[in-house]
């Protein structure tokens, strides 16, 4: 695999933003869910009996036991907390040095204090996915405040491979528990038939796409079987393409299920997660980045046509599998093309008994060949107080990464029996130490189709005489039948979800809705925003009703008119039954039901705190309520988004200056050694002309005073003979 700093640089980032989302959405909906008068409020999972700190924090993990120390109440506490764990994830998305070990260790710690204490509200699998996701960022986040340097580490691979082998637990054991559970619309391949209508809370979109033919929604089953069980397996190809194709197969899967239905931050957490199987050579495709290994010989071309040939045989061979496992064929009377699964629940156990312990080895050769290639790059480091240093950094690391995937065994081969209890038992007993942090999980997301004979909804009803009744509308789940479908994803309305499973079974299985019948008739706002954040829209803002009942409908999407115009109406209904008997205040029925599931708080009210940083977090809530949480998410995303943009902008035009600032430099410099050395050259002639014309004076000199000694000889010879002759 190549360089993968860029998608562990987008990974961080979107994790930043995915803990953003998810501290935003619990806070708005924490007063009416955990608040002293919300639905279960958190004070009761703390029961503070004076034990010393570290017991209490091993007895449950939780930041609020130091609430107290700091003169704050559970609830308060808990905003806190949920303030703290926003803010940094917010300075985390804008600020890329916050993108740090530490921070990640600080956001994973306080979603877990939430955690520990969210009771069903917080039991969700996307949860669980958050903070197993949330510890992996521990050891690929760098540590940027301590070491001050954002510089590529060589053990990175590593543990950045850990993400690509949770990502690959989450899809394969998806896809295999829908066929485990011997679900029938599964196993018909008719699940899609009844999901666009049956999900929690479906999107606009999903109307659509319910209404497409049956053969098409059961090759979609077809082709959700093939992402999630058979594509997976390419997750830790050799080959980059293999790998790319996966990449874009699961993320068209997601963006499907975002289209079609509101699942909160959990697709866009699994996207983030299928990062993992790309690398910078790819990313630089996406930026329209010059790739610098295009150069290749005639032998890599060679290799690059077998790798072809081979990619193309792997993908063949998925087409052919698919047609022969569920019988494809074209169907020209209905003019589509029929399916249906071709083999039995023996067959694909025996078949998940064959592949599920290879897989492991194949998570153990994938794993090796990352921590060698890694070591052998810290061998070539120059130096041996780098190459030591490198080495240590390396051994911690890669041991972190192998104990992190000993222990994630345990919950993976839960879709195979035979196989977990083959398991080494020492890595039974890590995982059970381990299992109340959430550090792994196992997982399996839709394992049964609900809804089969239409889609049950409980309905409340409130009256102030017990003989007119007016109903009680939620703002996201279905109740009205002309309102649209909402679309609020990041954003999970829990109190709409819990409504959804409260729904599939009596009211004995969901003891909180007791509660939220009590909360109701005392009229407390808490509680009446989680349904209606404008409280004007609830119907009894004025004054709370006297009598409540609660009765389940069965409810479906409309069908298109027959001229093919849209109908009036989304949704259809008819009456089924009563779900929760007539109630008021002082009822037999509802004081039994509270004392049974101890919903009735008997202990004196709680003084309220009054220190500053209480009335710090009491300003901060009066300013958001009121505000939709699915808004102000949208809204911090796209401030986020943006602002991240214009500072990617603003580093890109500082890059593209600073070459041609070193160019004009380059310039400038090299005209001046020109003039420098033409002056030099020209300054050195002069002088050696100055030289050669002092010799040339100084040689006429010399001749002239040769002439003039000649000359005086001859005057001396001339009068000697004249002297000769006188005598």
């Amino acid at each position: 695999m190549g360089e993968i700093v860029l998608p562990r640089r987008m990974f961080l980032w979107c994790m930043a933003v995915i803990y953003m989302t998810a501290f935003v959405s619990l806070y708005v909906q924490m007063p009416g869910l955990y608040g002293n008068e919300g639905l279960l409020p958190a004070r009761w999972q703390l029961r503070y009996s004076g034990k010393p700190l570290v017991e209490q924090l091993l007895s449950s993990p939780t930041l609020l036991w130091l609430g107290p120390r700091f003169g704050l109440d559970t609830h308060t506490a808990m905003e806190l907390l949920c303030l703290i764990g926003a803010a940094l994830s917010l300075a985390a998305t804008l600020v890329e040095a916050f993108r740090d070990s530490m921070v990640f260790l600080c956001l994973w710690v306080l979603y877990l204090s939430m955690y520990q204490v969210g009771q069903v509200f917080l039991y969700f699998q996307w949860d669980n996915l958050l903070l197993e996701t949330g510890f992996l960022c521990i050891l690929v986040a760098p540590l940027t405040l301590i070491r001050g340097s954002r510089g590529v580490r060589e053990h990175d691979r590593v543990t950045f491979w850990l993400i690509r082998w949770l990502l690959f637990r989450l899809m394969f054991a998806s896809g295999v528990v829908k066929l485990t559970s011997r679900c029938p619309t599964w196993w018909g391949l008719t699940a899609l038939t009844y999901h666009y209508e049956t999900q929690c809370i479906p999107t606009p979109l999903a109307w659509f796409a319910h209404q497409l033919p049956v053969w098409w929604q059961k090759l979609s089953v077809v082709g959700a079987f093939v992402i999630e069980i058979a594509v997976p397996l390419l997750f830790f190809s050799p080959l980059r393409r293999l790998r790319l194709g996966a990449f874009y197969l699961q993320v068209l899967l997601q963006v499907l299920i975002i289209l079609s239905g509101n699942y909160n931050f959990f697709n866009l957490l699994t996207v983030a997660l299928c990062l993992s199987l790309l690398d910078d050579r790819h990313v630089h495709f996406w930026l329209r980045k010059a790739d610098k290994t295009n150069n290749r010989n005639d032998d890599s071309k060679l290799w690059s046509w077998l790798c072809y040939l081979l990619e193309l045989s792997v993908w063949a061979m998925v087409i052919v599998g698919t047609i022969v496992c569920f019988d494809l064929q074209l169907d020209t009377t209905k003019k589509g093309i029929s399916s249906r699964t071709a083999f039995t629940y023996h067959q694909f156990n025996q078949f998940l008994k064959t592949v599920t312990i290879p897989c492991i080895w194949i998570g153990v050769l994938s794993l090796t060949w990352e921590m060698v290639t890694s070591l052998f790059r810290y061998a070539c480091i120059s130096g041996f107080l780098k190459r030591f240093w490198g080495t240590v950094q390396w051994t911690v690391f890669a041991g972190a990464a192998a104990s992190m995937f000993a222990v994630s065994l345990v919950p993976f081969t839960f879709i195979e029996y035979d196989s977990n209890s083959r398991l080494w038992p020492g890595v039974r007993q890590a995982y059970e130490i381990v299992d109340r942090y959430q550090v792994v999980n196992s997982y399996g997301l839709f394992r049964r189709m609900t809804g089969v004979g239409g889609r049950p909804e409980v309905v409340i009803e409130g009256s102030s005489d017990g003989v007119t009744w007016t109903e009680i509308e939620f703002m996201y789940k279905p109740g009205n039948l002309s309102a649209s479908p909402p679309v609020l994803t990041p954003h999970q309305p829990r109190l709409d979800w819990q409504m959804w499973f409260a729904a599939l079974g009596p009211n004995t299985q969901s003891p909180w809705f007791t509660s939220l019948m009590y909360r109701l008739l005392q009229g407390k706002r808490d509680v009446i925003e989680l349904i209606q954040t404008d409280v004007s829209q609830y119907p009894f803002h004025q004054q709370p009703p006297a009598y409540l009942r609660a009765h389940r409908y069965r409810y479906w999407f409309t069908e298109p008119k027959a001229d093919g115009s849209y109908p009036e109406r989304w949704w259809r209904r008819v009456y089924d039954e009563e779900f929760y008997p007539v109630v008021h205040l002082g009822n037999s029925f509802l004081e039994g039901m509270l004392n049974q599931y101890g919903l009735k708080d008997k202990s004196s009210p709680r003084r309220m705190s009054n220190t500053t940083v209480a009335q710090v977090v009491r300003w901060v809530r009066s300013q958001v309520r009121g505000v939709p949480a699915h808004t102000l998410i949208w809204t911090l995303v796209a401030c986020s988004a943006t602002f991240c943009l214009l500072q990617g902008l603003r580093n890109k035009n500082k890059a593209a200056e600073r070459p041609s600032e070193a160019h004009k430099a380059a310039t400038t410099d090299h005209t001046e050694n020109v003039v420098e050395d033409f002056s030099s050259d020209h300054h050195g002639k002069t002088e050696q002309q100055a030289d050669e014309e002092e010799d040339k004076e100084a040689d006429s000199e010399d001749e002239v005073e040769e002439g003039e000694e000649e000359q005086n000889e001859v005057n001396e010879e001339d009068e000697e003979e004249d002297r000769i002759e006188k005598r």
